[in-house]
């Protein structure tokens, strides 16, 4: 009996360096084949796509970036997401604060439709605006008469980003709000704080890391959404074309080397977005 300790911890000691192999093993198992994956399906497309943009030579490059066409694409980007994302953060602030901060009827009714762009293909609710602003939608007839254009045209191009990108800066917050409770914002109330000074003082400054995240995520959308845009925008060649839609008739039209130089400024504004976003990270989590 007094033998069948010792030997009895051997075994465990054995069972125990085995396990730690095999733990190991699978370990280093799933970290190559998430390296492989990554390799395949995201490094070697950008890989492709900067030596396809400088195949030709640095001259055609810029060439191909100073364009007329693709300046404008450029410019049409940029004022559509500088008037999208704000209307979102707003929308997404004060929805996430309605839903954590009180108790109303409906409220999951509006979870749902803050979730119901991530279900929906762009292309239907590019199509949903279509039909309901174009010529022969619900409103058509009366924004013809009054000389109002919205398909087609900048005020559809917003329409159909806001509409796929105004989840981002709610689903954001709204976890985040919610772990956070109401205990400072109650303290708050009760020093004498209202309404939106609760909000300023005290709110504001929990969430600021995760409403920066969801911004740049917001704003990482809005400049790469091509299939709620290409609906509503007509690809009108110099004034309602945005990036995405720009690639894709360079590429139609076989100029391949303009086609991914253009492509790699959406490429840039990518890796911007994911180096502002791991910083937020990192923020966010101390």
């Amino acid at each position: 009996m007094a033998g069948s300790v010792p030997m009895n911890t051997a075994k465990a000691s054995v069972s125990r360096n085995q396990t730690t192999r095999s733990t190991g093993a699978v370990k280093w198992i799933l970290i190559g084949t998430a390296l492989l994956v990554l390799l395949w399906l995201i490094v070697l497309p950008l890989a492709v796509v900067i030596t396809e943009a400088l195949k030709k030579g640095w001259g055609v490059y810029v060439e191909a970036i100073r364009d007329p066409d693709a300046l404008s694409a450029l410019r049409l980007t940029l004022l559509v997401a500088l008037i999208t994302v704000p209307l979102n953060t707003i929308f997404g602030v004060a929805a996430a604060w309605a839903i954590t901060k009180f108790r109303f009827r409906g409220k999951q009714l509006l979870v749902t439709l803050i979730d119901l762009p991530f279900a929906v293909s762009p292309v239907i609710g590019g199509l949903i605006y279509v039909l309901v602003y174009g010529a022969h939608g619900w409103f058509g007839p009366w924004l013809q008469a009054h000389d109002i254009k919205i398909i087609f045209a900048l005020p559809g191009i917003i329409l159909a980003t806001m509409f796929v990108t105004f989840p981002f800066v709610a689903r954001e917050l709204i976890p985040l709000m919610e772990d956070q409770g109401q205990q400072e914002e109650e303290a708050a109330v009760t020093l004498g704080a209202r309404g939106f000074r609760v909000f300023w003082k005290v709110t504001l400054p929990n969430i600021k890391w995760g409403l920066l995240y969801g911004i740049i995520l917001c704003n990482a959308r809005a400049m790469g959404e091509f299939g709620a845009v290409s609906v509503v925008s007509g690809h009108i060649r110099g004034e309602t074309n945005t990036l995405p839609l720009h690639v894709e008739i360079l590429y139609n039209e076989y100029q391949f080397s303009a086609s991914f130089a253009v492509a790699s400024l959406l490429l840039l504004l990518a890796l911007v977005t994911l180096l502002l976003k791991g910083w937020f990270t990192r923020k966010s989590s101390h």
